[in-house]
């Protein structure tokens, strides 16, 4: 599996994470409106989820970083080896001519 496919995989898991804090805030919602917890217990636990949510989102950020990085270090060798490619074949068009 190559490096690209494995950032991928881990920004999807990232945001499936952050689907189920979103859950679980939704779940909170519902507990504090049915008046089974408080006001401020509903607060605190929101709290708690956003910035686990917040920190989710700054390794995805970093993730996708890495990634565009990647891209563009695979689009770079691309071009070398293009490059190469045609240099090569000039010389061999030069060599025919001679």
């Amino acid at each position: 599996m190559s490096f690209e496919k494995r950032l991928e995989k881990a920004i999807a898991r990232k945001e499936n994470e952050i689907e189920k804090e979103h859950k679980k805030i939704e779940s909170l919602e519902e507990k504090f409106d049915a008046h089974k917890i408080t006001r401020a217990e509903f607060n605190i636990k929101k709290k708690k989820i956003l910035e686990k949510i917040k920190s989710i989102n700054s390794r995805m950020r970093v993730l996708q970083g890495g990634l565009t990085r990647e891209r563009r270090h695979q689009d770079e060798l691309a071009e070398e080896k293009r490059k190469k490619k045609e240099e090569k074949q000039e010389k061999k068009k030069k060599k025919k001519i001679k």
